[in-house]
């Protein structure tokens, strides 16, 4: 501290010399003489002064507007302090999450010296006992709002912040940007980024717009919810309370997180179904999109009507070609048609030649037998002989006197008769060719009328693609034909020397099979047959007694009965009570008995074929 002496015009400044210390007055200057100037103007005390002198000088440039909550503070419960709005306590409800360090304690200096109890006594009003007091609300205030992360934890569930979010519908489309850019405001505060991209306007590029949305679809948030804690985990007894505590806060903590992500990307996807440019982008994008199928689709029609017209060319080409060559081929025929009227007018000249000089040389016969010998020879001659032979016969008859004529006509003639004899001869050794060839066959085994009935029923039985078909077929003879000893080999040779007179042989079997029955039945009627005095009997054939039975059906079954007789076999398994009554109403043109002989008929053959099958297995 400097001291200077007192002001005063008759007074100047005098520094006597330490061999003679002279007394002298001295009393405050500077700064601290202003101070205690102003402190005896208000009638203030020191420490009073020092609060406001402090607070002046830390922040002179940040002015707060001063808050009447007087009635908010009297009514505020101390014991509810973590209801209470704290920036509204310490009077910065206007500026909230946007006050600085030093307003809050400017902020909280000027409730203090206010509303401290002792300065309330001093003006005489009424204070509460010690932490019933509403200043303990202002000292709790200011412990939330002074420590930065508690500041944090409460700002994250400031009571004045709007979560609401807009909604999809036409009016936040039509007023887009008046409608989502201030939500997006507010809502950039819970960043850990610093910079965060702006909504833009109408005229934004879409690059800038696709970041946009990037960013907030990818939004990393601050905010989290340890303010709302229901218990501190400092109030626990022991560890393992503590711990409890802990895990129940974090799991609040984690729940209420993800439904605040879940109201931020609701936010922007809102948005971005709302946002005129992503609307108008979208269209662009589809428009471009139907511009480039339009041109696809224009090539490809093009392309298709080039290859169209590729196509009727060549087939032009060839329709061209094919005329072509068909008049070709008409002139061909043409000229071999001329030609062979031609040779056919000449053919006809020398036969007529060969007759006239055969007649003007009495047929070269001096009797009439060997004349009418001689007559059918020439006839023979002109009908068989080729154009240059019957040329040269005429030309050698024409020269030749006499006799010479003669001997060409006989030579001729026994060249023809040669050539026939020839003939004939070459017809017989392929006869007998024939001949010796039927012989080898009737060599092979001899089959019995019941192995041939057998060996149809067996084919029809195993159809092609049983495996060892003809080895089965074989087994299948032996077991029902007695002292057959046919192999596969001789029921293949046997199916197809049947195949080759089908009709026939089948038409052969089913009459054998009808006399074997009608011997069976002739020998019933004369077992049958009644003694001497003895009333006769009226005997039934099969096909009567069927009819006269009631529902029988004599007429062999179609493949439509037997498809529903099946189906109704599935339907109806042998556990169903009244099984065959429900199987024969079915089938209408059947009747009960019918069904059942069937079913057994069937039965019987599937046992035929599966023990035909094993014996053939068996054997190789």
């Amino acid at each position: 501290m400097f001291l200077l002496p007192a002001a005063d015009d008759s007074t100047t400044s005098v520094v006597a010399p330490l061999s003679a210390p002279v007394k002298v007055s001295f009393e405050p200057a500077g700064r601290w003489f202003e101070a205690l100037r102003l402190r005896r103007r208000n009638k203030h005390s020191l420490s009073h002064h020092s609060l406001q002198s402090s607070s002046s000088e830390e922040s002179d440039n940040e002015e707060i507007e001063e808050e009447d909550n007087s009635a908010l503070l009297q009514g505020l419960d101390p014991k509810e302090w973590k209801q209470q709005d704290h920036y509204a306590v310490l009077g910065l409800s206007n500026l909230r999450y946007k006050a600085t360090e030093n307003q809050i304690k400017k902020a909280y200096k000027c409730m203090v010296l206010k509303h401290h109890p002792d300065k309330r006594k001093a003006r005489g009003l009424k204070v509460g006992d010690g932490e019933d007091d509403y200043f303990t609300c202002i000292t709790r205030a200011y412990e939330i709002l002074g420590n930065k992360s508690k500041r944090r934890s409460y700002d994250s569930v400031d009571p004045q912040f709007d979560d609401d979010v807009p909604s999809n519908d036409e009016e936040s489309k039509k007023k887009f940007f008046t409608v989502f850019g201030p939500v997006f405001d507010r809502n950039s505060r819970w960043s850990n980024k610093r910079t965060v991209p702006s909504l833009g306007t109408d005229s934004t590029s879409i690059e800038d717009v696709n970041r946009f949305y990037t960013f907030w679809y990818d939004f990393d948030s601050w905010r989290e919810y340890s303010y709302l804690d229901e218990e501190e985990k400092e109030k626990g007894e022991n560890r393992e309370e503590r711990r409890w505590i802990e895990k129940q806060n974090k799991a609040a903590r984690q729940r209420l997180k993800k439904e605040e992500m879940a109201r931020i990307r609701q936010l922007v996807d809102n948005a971005y179904a709302c946002d005129p440019r992503i609307i108008r982008y979208r269209e662009e994008e589809k428009e471009k999109k139907e511009a480039q199928k339009r041109a696809k689709k224009e090539a490809a029609r093009q392309k298709a009507l080039e290859e169209e017209r590729i196509k009727q060319e060549a087939l032009e080409e060839e329709r061209k070609k094919k005329e072509k060559e068909e008049e070709e081929a008409k002139a061909q025929a043409a000229i071999v048609k001329k030609e062979k009227e031609a040779q056919k007018k000449l053919l006809k000249k020398e036969r007529k030649a060969l007759r006239t000089v055969a007649k003007d040389k009495n047929y070269f016969a001096e009797t009439e037998d060997e004349k009418v010998t001689n007559m059918a020879d020439v006839e023979r001659i002109a009908d068989q002989l080729s154009l240059l032979r019957l040329q040269t016969l005429n030309e050698a008859m024409a020269e030749g006197e006499g006799s010479n004529a003669k001997e060409a006509f006989l030579q001729v003639v026994q060249e023809l008769n040669k050539e026939i004899e020839e003939e004939k001869q070459r017809h017989l050794e392929a006869l007998q060719k024939q001949k010796g060839g039927d012989n080898s066959q009737s060599s092979k085994k001899t089959w019995l009328e019941t192995e041939i009935q057998c060996l149809i029923k067996a084919v029809n039985l195993f159809p092609a693609g049983t495996k060892e078909r003809w080895e089965v077929i074989a087994s299948f003879i032996q077991q029902h034909v007695p002292n057959s000893n046919k192999n596969a080999k001789d029921v293949l040779s046997k199916t197809k020397e049947l195949q080759k007179d089908d009709f026939f042989l089948k038409q052969n079997a089913d009459k054998k099979a009808f006399e074997n029955f009608e011997k069976k039945l002739k020998t019933a009627h004369v077992q049958a047959k009644p003694k001497e005095g003895v009333v006769s009997e009226r005997f039934e054939s099969v096909g009567e007694q069927q009819v006269r039975e009631a529902g029988t059906n004599p007429a062999p079954w179609s493949p439509e009965e037997q498809k529903l007789l099946e189906q109704a076999l599935k339907t109806y398994p042998a556990s169903t009570a009244d099984r065959w009554d429900r199987i024969s109403d079915c089938i209408s043109s059947r009747s009960k008995k019918d069904c059942m002989k069937r079913y057994k008929e069937l039965v019987e053959m599937v046992k035929a074929k599966k023990a035909a099958q094993d014996a053939a297995a068996k054997k190789k």
